[in-house]
This record gives structure tokens, C-alpha cells and sequence, in this order.
């Protein structure tokens, strides 16, 4: 009896069999996860070798090197011996199809935890787990399904790497051919009855066919690589029309030179692919210089304590550079690598690998750029300065993403999804009315029908528009997340404010201590404890506090909402609410910090807030579109005050927990609202999460937070009505974008129908249409930014 093995994994069934159609899989997971690559469109995952699932024998041995960990710490930018995090460069990506597969690895290796895919710049950031899949491994999977990284140990350590000029050499053969075979065309043009040049006709198309093979099979190559792809995974991608147009033109030039029919169409196949490939580079060119140096991420702000000397100073992340040494408080963020010097660290990496167990480290032990430190302050030396892109991609991971109905992103797909085969009925339909009009007619109409009709101006006006946006916002320091939180802040129609480090400023805030004299002992340690505390409150009478002497604070625990507490030189200290230390709550309704040493109640700091210049202002201006809500922690003691001054039918909520909050916001959600919260960060990353778009306010804080979309700096709070305006515009924008590349197409499609355009102008005018789009959407963006600015 023949062995028969799983289709999946490759080995023996025995008597465990599963079958579908004609293949047998060992268990009942093999056959699930064949069943998932199918309707994933992932079956080319058992087309690598005979054994399904195994690497191609031509890559077997090429990526050893990868074994040596040396060279693997170069390459990986996250590695904590469970879990690994590595960025490449693939120039093989360049299309939506592309893109499709790169972002689902997952589904090809249970190693995987995710791969993001940075379509500009041609990169894809993959986590992966050590004790299931290496490096190599990891390399290896990708360049079996097509998309060989591009590794330099030299660019690991620069950040860049070397242009790929493939195009520029597919261009110069495709310039080549169509100049000679226009050259040699000129007979056929003038219908010269001269006999030498009748003499030798065969050899001139002879010589023309030879000019268009390379052009054909190198300078066109990847229209084919990429259709072929998406045939194989059962898409049409956009690519597939502009291959058919360039084989038949190809197929029928060769039947008329074969069997001396004509001299063939080889001057407009090969001016069709020199014409795309210039369309190409000139998009590239065009989409660079809309995008050089205005990143939104080069403008985030991020800031982070340096120590120098004793003494602490806030500064922007990007200043950080090797050998400072940096304050981490209780749940910032570390913003580079480096070496922890002292403090207890317990640190969460999930914004690296969407995981949140903590992992203690030791004095000496490296610390890697993205953890949130969780209990307490710590100090660190700094390794390298600091990738502002990297902490936004981070930011950004997809593991905090929420699940949102994007009703633009939706519009395109299922448009561009359907696109090419809406042109190939068009295209049999032309051809079958020609076939009976004009037969000579059917090969320049088909072909220039399947060239014109591109959805690329369509599906590139929403990304361009939304990423001008972005890099606006950015220059403005009103920062999001990602683009699309503009579509999510223009459906906006409820606005929830925080109070205390919201509306609210650190700034001329007015500190005051209730209660038994403290020693100048206990004020050190009540300083040294809020040290480790990123509360506004904390960092308010922090700055107020005499400097003292660093103490250590040992068994550090922050509640959000409640207080802090820890041990230092044997003294236990408690600050936060009274009845988190255990105190007698007054009948004053006022914002307060109860003081609780070794169980004994000493006071109570008590903070008259000052508010953020503009902020009648503001709320005047948001009343009017927006239905606004103070939803606060505090007690009411400041109600009074804050219902003479904003505006009337804001409601408010005052003695709010954080879970309160977040149940607050859902109830809002079932009456169909769509909330924006705005919040510190901290206190708040529960009802951040649950809001439809959440912004976290920025002051001279390390408020980096998965739960917010948005990070707004404190000095823009006045410009919060502007950029929420903006967003409701730029969807008109990118709507106005829509009927302009429908525009475009219907046009173009009636000029080629209709016989007046031919393959040659159709391949000029379809980069064109894009690179118009584009322009018009960065043009216009910046129109409405500076009208409302």
C-alpha cells in the first residue's frame, strides 16, 4: 500500500485522515489551516517545491549567515529571547496584491504574530517568535513567495539602503527599441515603392521583432511577474489589462511578420512600455517630492526627562542622543535603547510585540525602545539617539488598532476590486462591435481600452490627501496616529472632556498644604515618591516641591484614579484620594492630595487649577456643531465656576472612576453617538480605547499611549475647533478626488472606444491621470489648511 502523506505538513497520515477532494491531511488542524490559505487566497503557500510547504532548493543555504547572532543583532530591532521584531527592504512590492500577502504571514507560519507593510518605502516589519521560526526562517519564507529582502549589513547600521536601478535599465532598453523600430518603421509609413528598401522589408521587420523581444521580456517584465501574481491568487490586479494589451499587440505583430501579413504593430508595443515605464519613474519622482522631508513623524514631539548634573530638564525626543541619561517615570514610554543604572524595572513591550506580560530587568540590563515602564521611575543610560519613525510605528502597531467601519477605505476596495473586470467586458464588448464595424480597427481599440482605464488615480487620491493632512496636523503638533483617524474625527459628533491636565494647565497652578507641618525629611520622601508619577496632579506639585535628594522608592504601586504609594528609608507613604489613604473626606469640594505617612494622615495639598487660556473660546466654537461633556474624576467643587464660563447645555459629570468613564462613553456609542474623548493619557486610556477617536493632551509629558489616536501638544489646544474642522473638509477633498478620476476615466474610456486614441497616447495619458489626482489633492489640502489656519 502506497505511503500517502498530509498535504499540508507532508507527513505519514497513518490512520488519522482527513480528506478534501483529492487531498489527505494527517489531522484536523492541517486541514484548517489548508482551508484558510484557500479562502485567504494563500494556496501558493504548497506551490514551493514537491513538498508542500518547504523552501525552494535554490534558496536552500543562502541566508546561513542569519544562524550567526552576531550579524542577526545587527538586523533586528527588538529581541528579548521570546519574541523578535526585524524590518526589511522589499523591492519586489508594488501592488495592493503584494501588500495583501505581506500583511497576512501569520497565515503561513504560526511564528508569525504580525507583518506590517510600509508601501512607500517598499518595507515590511514583521514579529516573530524565537522558539517557532529564526531569522533565517523568517527570510527565507519571504523570498519563497517572491519577495526577496534586500540585506546589507552596511545599510542595517546606516538605515538606508541602495537604489535599485532596475528601472532606469528597463527604461533605456525600452528607449532603445522604440527608437530603432521607429527608425525602421519609416519605409512602411511612406509606402516607398523603392527596391532596395523592398528588397530588404523582411529583414527590417525581422530586425524590428529582435528590437522588441528584450523590450517585452526585461523592461515589461514586472506588469507580468505582477499579474501573474495575482492570477495565481485568484485577482485581477490592475496590471492584468495592461498585459493583455501588451500580448496581444505582441502576438499579433509576430503572425504578420511570420507569415508576411504586415510589418506589425512593434513601433506602438514598444512605445507603449517606454511610455509606461517613463510613467512610472515619473510618478515615483512626482510622489517623492510630495512626500521629502514632511513625514508627519519627523515633527512628533514626544518629550522625555533628562538628568544632567542632578538636575532634570524636559526635552524634545529627537535631542536625546548617546550617553544621556534619561528619567523613565511610571508608565512613559522608553524612547531608545540603552543600559538601565537604577530603579526597579517591570516593563510591558507591547507596543513592540502586542503582548503585555511584563518582564522584570536588572541594573546592567538592556532596555529596548518602545516598553512602558510599570512600576515606578527608573534611570537609563542611552545607547543610540532615537528613530522618531520607529516610536510612531510603534505607535501605530496593529495590535491597538481599532475595529472601525472606514467607509472611504471600504468605497475603494470594493471599487478597485471589481475595476478590471468592469474593463474586460468593456474591452470584449468594443472588440465584438469592431469585429463587425472596422476589423482593422480592434486590435489599437482593445488595446487602448485595457492601457486608459487604470484604477490608480482613484486609489491613490485617499492616501495622498489623508498623508498631506497627516504631515499638516504634524507641522501644527496636533499628531494622529494614523490616516485613518481623519475619517473616524469627521464623523464626530460628541466631544468628552477630561478635567484635571485637560482643560486644566500645569502651569500658575496655585498649591497650598493643609494640615501638620511636614519635616523637611517628609517632604523629600513625598517628593521623591510623586517623582515616579506621571499624573498631572503629581507633576504639578512636583515642580512645586523643593528640590531634594534622590531616595530610593521601593515597592512603588500607582492606582489610576486613586493615588500612589512606596516605601522609602523604611517609611511608608500614601498621596492620592482620602479614600485611598484613608482619611476623612471634607465637606469642601475641592481638588486635593491626602498625605498619608506610615498610616498617620498629615494633609492635604489643595490645588486651585488654572485653566487653559482660550477655553471659553474653544468650547463656544465646538457648541456649536458638537454636543460637549465634562467628564471628570474630581469632585464638583469647581462646577459652579465652569457652568458660568462654557457655554450652556454642556453637561457635566463629576466623581468619575476610570471604569465609570469607559461605561459612560459606551452608553453614548448604544444611542448612536460618535465620541471623541479627550484626556491626559493616563487616568483615561480606558475611555480613550472605547471612544470612536481618542486625543491624549500633551505638556511637557511623555504621553505616549496605545489607547489614544491623537496626540494633541497643549499649546494648540486653542486650535482644536480648526483641526477638527479640517478633518470634515478633507473628506470633501478626497470625495471631489473620486469624481475627478471618474471624470478621467469615462473620458478616456469614450476617446479609446471610439477609435481616436491609440495605445501610445493611451500609455502617456494614463500616468498623467494619476499624477493629476495626486497634485490636486496635495494642492487642495493645503488650500483648505491655510484658509482655515
Amino acid at each position: 500500500m502506497p505511503k500517502k502523506n498530509c498535504f499540508h505538513c507532508g507527513l505519514d497520515c497513518k490512520n488519522n485522515q482527513y480528506q478534501i477532494e483529492e487531498k489527505l491531511f494527517c489531522c484536523n488542524g492541517c486541514k484548517t489551516v489548508y482551508e484558510i490559505l484557500h479562502q485567504s487566497e494563500l494556496g501558493c503557500y504548497y506551490d514551493f517545491e514537491k513538498n508542500p510547504g518547504t523552501i525552494p532548493m535554490e534558496i536552500k543555504g543562502k541566508y546561513n549567515y542569519l544562524d550567526t547572532k552576531e550579524i542577526a543583532d545587527k538586523l533586528l530591532e527588538f529581541n528579548d529571547d521570546e519574541t523578535s521584531v526585524v524590518s526589511f527592504y522589499t523591492p519586489n512590492m508594488h501592488c495592493s496584491s503584494c501588500i495583501w500577502v505581506l500583511e497576512n504571514l501569520d497565515k503561513l507560519h504560526s511564528g508569525i504574530v504580525t507583518s506590517s507593510v510600509n508601501f512607500p518605502q517598499k518595507k515590511i516589519r514583521i514579529t516573530f517568535k524565537n522558539e517557532k521560526i529564526t531569522l533565517k526562517n523568517v527570510v527565507e519564507l519571504i523570498t519563497s513567495i517572491g519577495y526577496e529582502p534586500y540585506i546589507s549589513l552596511e545599510d542595517a547600521d546606516s538605515g538606508k539602503h541602495k537604489s535599485n536601478k532596475t528601472l532606469i535599465y528597463q527604461i533605456a532598453i525600452a528607449g532603445f527599441g522604440f527608437g530603432n523600430i521607429m527608425l525602421l518603421s519609416f519605409p512602411e509609413y511612406f509606402q516607398s515603392d523603392e527596391f532596395w528598401l523592398d528588397k530588404y522589408k523582411p529583414l527590417f521587420r525581422f530586425l524590428m521583432f529582435a528590437f522588441s523581444v528584450p523590450v517585452v521580456f526585461y523592461s515589461a517584465k514586472d506588469y507580468f511577474i505582477s499579474a501573474y501574481k495575482g492570477v495565481k491568487h485568484n485577482m485581477l490586479n490592475i496590471d492584468v489589462p495592461i498585459v493583455l494589451g501588451i500580448s496581444v499587440l505582441f502576438i499579433r505583430s509576430t503572425i504578420e511578420i511570420v507569415f508576411d501579413l504586415g510589418q506589425g504593430f512593434f513601433d506602438s508595443l514598444t512605445g507603449l512600455v517606454f511610455f509606461l515605464l517613463l510613467g512610472r519613474i515619473f510618478q515615483q519622482r512626482t510622489y517623492n517630492y510630495l512626500s521629502f522631508e514632511r513625514d508627519y513623524k519627523s515633527y512628533f514631539p514626544i518629550a522625555v526627562t533628562k538628568i544632567e548634573k542632578g538636575v532634570e530638564q524636559a526635552i524634545e525626543v529627537f535631542k536625546v542622543k548617546e550617553g544621556d541619561r534619561l528619567l523613565i517615570r511610571n508608565e512613559e514610554l522608553i524612547p531608545v535603547d540603552g543600559i538601565l543604572i537604577n530603579g526597579n524595572a517591570t516593563i510591558d513591550y507591547s507596543f513592540v510585540t502586542g503582548e503585555s506580560i511584563p518582564v522584570s530587568k536588572q541594573s546592567g540590563d538592556k532596555l529596548f525602545a518602545g516598553g512602558k515602564q510599570l512600576s515606578g521611575a527608573i534611570e537609563m543610560d542611552v545607547l543610540q539617539s532615537v528613530q522618531q519613525s520607529y516610536l510612531t510605528q510603534l505607535w501605530s502597531n496593529d495590535a491597538f488598532k481599532k475595529e472601525n467601519n472606514l467607509g472611504i477605505k471600504n468605497l475603494v476596495d470594493t471599487l478597485s476590486k471589481y475595476f478590471t473586470y468592469i474593463i474586460l467586458i468593456i474591452a470584449l464588448l468594443a472588440g465584438v462591435f469592431w469585429f463587425f464595424t472596422d476589423k482593422t480597427m480592434i486590435f489599437h481599440i482593445v488595446s487602448s481600452i485595457l492601457i486608459i482605464a487604470c484604477p490608480c488615480a482613484l486609489a491613490l487620491s485617499a492616501p495622498f490627501a489623508l498623508g498631506n493632512i497627516l504631515r499638516i496636523f504634524g507641522r501644527r503638533k496636533f499628531y494622529l496616529k494614523n490616516a485613518n483617524g481623519i475619517e473616524q474625527a469627521a464623523k464626530i459628533d460628541t466631544i468628552i472632556f477630561d478635567k484635571t491636565g485637560t482643560i486644566t494647565t500645569n502651569a500658575d497652578a496655585n498649591i497650598t498644604f493643609e494640615g501638620t507641618r511636614l519635616l523637611v525629611a517628609e517632604e523629600q520622601g513625598i517628593r521623591n515618591l510623586i517623582r515616579s508619577s506621571n499624573h498631572p496632579l503629581n507633576r504639578m506639585l512636583y515642580s512645586t516641591l523643593p528640590i531634594a535628594k534622590e531616595l530610593e522608592v521601593g515597592k512603588f504601586k500607582e492606582t489610576l484614579g486613586k493615588g500612589i504609594e512606596g516605601v522609602i528609608n523604611g517609611d511608608l507613604y500614601v498621596l492620592g484620594s482620602a479614600s485611598f489613604v484613608k482619611g476623612k473626606a471634607t465637606n469642601k469640594n475641592e481638588t486635593t492630595i491626602f498625605v498619608s505617612i506610615n498610616g498617620e494622615i498629615k494633609g492635604r495639598y489643595i490645588f486651585k487649577n488654572s485653566y487653559r487660556k482660550g477655553l471659553q473660546t474653544v468650547f463656544e466654537k465646538l457648541a456649536k456643531i458638537y454636543n460637549l461633556i465634562i467628564l471628570s474624576g474630581d469632585n464638583e467643587g469647581e462646577k459652579e465656576y465652569l457652568q458660568t464660563i462654557l457655554p450652556k447645555g454642556t453637561v457635566f459629570a463629576f466623581n468619575q472612576k476610570p471604569e465609570d468613564k469607559l461605561e459612560f462613553i459606551k452608553e453614548k456609542q448604544k444611542q448612536g453617538n460618535h465620541v471623541l474623548m479627550i484626556g491626559d493619557g493616563l487616568n483615561d486610556a480606558g475611555a480613550l480605547a472605547q471612544s470612536n477617536f481618542g486625543i491624549a493632551i500633551s505638556e511637557n509629558t511623555n504621553v505616549f499611549s496605545p489607547a489614544c489616536d491623537a496626540i494633541l501638544d497643549a499649546n494648540k489646544f486653542t486650535q482644536l475647533p480648526k483641526f477638527l474642522q479640517l478633518t470634515k473638509q478633507t473628506i470633501k477633498v478626497i470625495k471631489a478626488s473620486f469624481v475627478l478620476s471618474f471624470f478621467y476615466n469615462i473620458i478616456g474610456m469614450y476617446f479609446a472606444i471610439t477609435g481616436q486614441l491609440t495605445p501610445i497616447i493611451a500609455a502617456i495619458l494614463m500616468p498623467l491621470s494619476s499624477i493629476t489626482i495626486v497634485i490636486f489633492v496635495t494642492i487642495l489640502t493645503n488650500f483648505i489648511s491655510r484658509k482655515r489656519n
